[in-house]
């Protein structure tokens, strides 16, 4: 399954955007733009992490002015007073301890700054992950059929890391930089024009080649972060399916695979790293070439008595400062362009539409009766022309103490039905009522509360079975647990676990049988007496006669709400008070158990069917006669059928 898979029977939907390996010129400052306004949220460590970066550039600017004064200070007195070196040491002196000084200052900025600027991006971290978080849960069903869990997770994860390093690692170096480069610049070409345009020759070079290798950067950004993707969803998928993989003895296949998409992976950072240090190696040489050249002029006009020493030393010093903030232009253009990508991917989800949300004038349903009504109901899944229609013309009513059981083939459209009631998904025609209101009508909060829907992927959460009884309502008390988990006849069980209620029950509820998570996921969809309880094929891992225990410690439940049961086992449909036969979307068949099976039709042929081995097991133990050994001894399930124990 990749990235863009769908669900069985399901026509892809609307692909979901992934990034070639052109760039969008403008995607970078929209992005990099909505960084700046997320870091403006936290306006103190903004403004006190910018301070420090200029404060630090600003003790970077006096040094080279003081050492100059110190030279050119001591030559004259040296000239002047010839032997008295004592004044001489004084004033090197107090030019070495405002040097140390300033230099003491500077690293407290500098520290300052750093600890600042990681304490913003850790900030801006924590509310992107909540943004996106709480995106997730809010993204409609047919969002998450059309992406994978692994693009999600390295979205989440890696991309998110990306966009926070940015402001740690990017913004604040470009204010150091700009300020040096601002403010020396004029410095230098106030002091000399020539010595100052040979000094600053190398900065156009090192910016020219920043962004040629930026564009490259992020191009190899790209596509590394979608290699990742892949190497997320390869791993996720197969923890997930380890129990598959080890029984087919597919160790070495599923190695293969994701040795193969790893060293693509590799080769795509080989590749990034060798374009950086490309780049890192021109700016030497362009600065070195710079410095050379100052050097030869300067030393030069300094040996023909029209410059001073003191003058020459700041024109290097300030080269040599200037040497760390310009050669981090590459690690300011490695970052901005991971953060452009990465954060183009991560925005993307951000500013998804989550496609089922609460209407503006939505009402809150405060007590719901469970009278539920389909009318004229009609689903597609995907949109345009690749559409496929999955219900038509679905029409029926359901009340409290009333159940109405739906069979059919797979792929008739009945889970769709169970996902259309608590709206997972939006009818696309007509309209289906809960007391009168549209569903469409009511806030998602209240309706999903009054709807206990029982999927046929019983998944629990790796915490105790307290805390998955309880997951719709973890305050409840271990009394209501306890009843919840006693009608879905899982409490004798429990009570055996080691810590009973308290036993964790393992990652998507390993240490559990597939009844046994069956019995636990009803248990859960119980707890709040819910006025509608939908069963898509909850007890087809649950064995006939606890499925009957089920039933009847249900009815008390019933009494109570609507029932909607989904069943491919005709057994459990037999006492509803109507039962409707799907068929390619439509209904074929509604009635009664006896009214259909008096009409011989497709539910009469499907119950044939299923109870024929039974009939056949009947027939071969009366042809043994009274005396006669029968290998299997029978018993019969609630719908009067004989089964095998």
């Amino acid at each position: 399954m990749n990235a863009t898979s769908t669900p069985p029977g399901k026509p892809a939907g609307p692909a979901v955007p992934r990034h070639a390996d052109r760039i969008d010129m403008q995607a970078m400052p929209q992005v990099l733009g909505r960084l700046m306004r997320l870091a403006g949220r936290h306006p103190w460590h903004c403004a006190l992490a910018i301070l420090c970066a200029l404060g630090a550039a600003i003790f970077n600017l006096i040094m080279p002015r003081l050492l100059g004064q110190a030279i050119d200070q001591t030559t004259h007195l040296l000239a002047a007073a010839q032997s008295n070196l004592p004044l001489a040491r004084n004033a090197l002196s107090l030019t070495a301890g405002l040097i140390v000084g300033a230099c003491a200052v500077r690293g407290v900025l500098t520290g300052l700054q750093g600890y600042c600027g990681e304490a913003l991006a850790q900030h801006v971290g924590f509310d992107l992950r909540l943004a996106f978080y709480d995106k997730l849960q809010r993204l409609s069903y047919a969002y998450h059929d059309r992406i994978h869990t692994g693009e999600l997770i390295a979205r989440g994860m890696l991309d998110l890391e990306g966009v926070r390093a940015f402001l740690e690692s990017g913004v604040l170096r470009m204010v150091t930089l700009v300020l040096l480069l601002s403010v020396g610049a004029w410095r230098l070409l106030s002091l000399d024009l020539t010595l100052g345009l040979l000094a600053l020759s190398f900065v156009p070079f090192v910016f020219w080649n920043a962004m040629r290798t930026g564009l490259g950067l992020r191009i190899s950004w790209q596509r590394l972060q979608k290699m990742m993707a892949e190497l997320t969803l390869r791993m996720e998928e197969n923890l997930q399916g380890v129990r598959v993989v080890r029984a087919f003895n597919a160790r070495l296949f599923e190695m293969a695979r994701f040795d193969e998409v790893s060293r693509r992976a590799l080769r795509l950072s080989n590749d990034r790293i060798t374009l950086r240090m490309r780049g890192i190696s021109l700016t030497a040489l362009a600065y070195y070439t710079s410095m050379g050249l100052v050097l030869w002029i300067g030393g030069g006009r300094v040996a023909a008595g029209g410059l001073s020493v003191g003058t020459l030393t700041e024109f290097l010093t300030f080269i040599t400062i200037l040497q760390q903030p310009l050669r981090q232009i590459s690690v300011i253009v490695n970052a901005s362009a991971r953060a452009s990508s990465a954060g183009a991917r991560l925005f993307e989800v951000l500013d998804t539409d989550a496609g089922i949300a609460d209407a503006p004038n939505a009402r809150a349903l405060e007590t719901a009766a469970g009278e539920l009504r389909f009318e004229g109901v009609a689903f597609s899944y995907g949109q345009g022309p690749h559409a496929k229609r999955v219900l038509e013309g679905i029409d029926f009513a359901v009340g409290p103490g009333r159940t109405l059981g739906i069979v059919g083939p797979p792929g008739s459209g009945k889970s769709t039905i169970a996902h259309l009631i608590p709206r997972f998904y939006d009818v696309s025609a007509g309209r289906i009522t809960l007391d009168g209101h549209d569903i469409r009508t009511l806030k998602l909060a209240s309706l999903r509360n009054a709807v206990g829907l029982v999927q046929q992927e019983n998944f629990l959460f790796d915490t105790s079975v307290h805390n998955n009884v309880a997951y719709a309502e973890p305050a409840a008390d271990a009394a209501r647990v306890v009843s919840a988990a006693s009608v879905a006849q899982i409490h004798e069980h429990v009570a055996q676990l080691p810590q009973a209620y308290g036993t964790r029950v393992g990652e998507r509820g390993v240490a559990l049988s597939g009844g046994q998570r069956q019995r636990m996921t009803i248990a859960r969809s119980l707890l709040d007496r819910p006025a509608v309880i939908v069963l898509d094929d909850s007890t087809a891992a649950i064995d006939p006669a606890t499925e009957l225990r089920v039933r009847a410690a249900l009815q008390g439940v019933m009494q109570q709400a609507a029932t909607i049961i989904i069943a491919h086992r005709l057994s459990s449909l037999k006492h509803a008070d109507e039962i409707i036969v799907l068929e390619h979307g439509r209904i074929a068949e509604r009635g009664t158990h006896a009214a259909l099976l008096a009409a011989e039709g497709r539910y009469a042929a499907l119950w044939r069917l299923q109870n024929r081995g039974a009939q056949a097991q009947r027939d071969a133990v009366a042809a043994t006669g009274p005396s006669g050994r029968a290998d299997f001894p029978l018993r019969q399930d609630a719908g009067g059928a004989e089964l095998q124990t």
